[in-house]
């Protein structure tokens, strides 16, 4: 199973120092990935533990391609709805060819009423939003032509796809995952959360034709418990988890690497 980290590009922790400091220690402590989140309009009302301060998803992990060389970079994950399908898909192509193919791109059909509103979309519209907008990823990638709208386009640079892992809850996420996604990428409190959807997804996925999707999980680990970490850590890999990418709580470069030494030691 591999171990992915979260990076928090939100708050007073996403300063360039602080964020490249983090991204750098995962790397060299062979952690498989780092992962940031997507919001672009927090109200003032819900802002707690970020202040209302988010990076941009793309742009961050574009900047934090250009100051690592090795792990792949997650997006943890990026809402379909709130952005226009082919520009979108311009910057993901551009993630991926300057990172060296190093983009793991989890997708979301997103939950905040405040951001719908502030965009002036219907949220009750974001699904149909979503399915689409996969539908046309997976056309750029296929060929150099693309058609929108009537007009037939170049889209180049075409780096290999980067796989598309779906996110949100059984039984919508699942099946979105199963019909346009690369693997299903759930919110985990315990592995109980996600056990029973488990065999729902891979039999979703079986009556697709397609391969099993990668399973990638998002959790927390209470690691100042090396047991139960190391407890846990074996309950998602047994339930056939491919990647955990766990959350840490920090304030500083030397708070998260040692919170890196922490999962490593449970994870050895």
């Amino acid at each position: 199973m591999d171990i992915g980290v979260g990076i928090r590009n939100m708050g007073t922790q996403s300063t360039r120092t602080v964020m490249a400091g983090c991204a750098r220690a995962a790397e060299a402590m062979g952690f498989e990935s780092i992962w940031v989140v997507d919001h672009i309009a927090i109200p003032p009302d819900d802002a707690e533990g970020s202040g209302g301060r988010y990076l941009d998803i793309l742009a961050t992990l574009a900047w934090l391609a250009g100051v690592t060389e090795r792990v792949n970079l997650g997006a943890g994950v990026l809402i379909l709805p709130y952005r226009a399908a082919l520009p979108t898909a311009k910057q993901i192509a551009t993630v991926q060819e300057l990172s060296g193919n190093r983009l793991v791109l989890g997708v979301g059909i997103g939950w905040m009423d405040a951001e719908f509103q502030a965009l002036g979309m219907d949220r009750h519209q974001r699904g149909r939003v979503s399915d689409e907008t996969l539908a046309f990823f997976e056309t750029c990638f296929a060929a150099d032509e693309v058609a929108a709208h009537g007009q037939t386009f170049l889209f180049k640079p075409r780096p290999p796809k980067p796989p598309i892992l779906v996110g949100g809850r059984a039984p919508f996420a699942t099946e979105r995952a199963a019909k346009y996604g690369d693997g299903w990428f759930p919110i985990a409190r315990t592995p109980k959360d996600i056990a029973s959807a488990l065999p729902q997804y891979r039999e979703l996925t079986e009556a697709a034709g397609k391969p099993p999707g990668t399973i990638t999980a998002s959790a927390r680990l209470p690691l100042s418990d090396r047991t139960q970490s190391r407890e846990l850590l074996e309950e998602y890999r047994s339930l056939g988890v491919n990647r955990l990418v766990c959350g840490l709580t920090y304030d500083t470069v030397a708070d998260y690497q040692a919170q890196l030494d922490l999962l490593n030691a449970a994870v050895d």
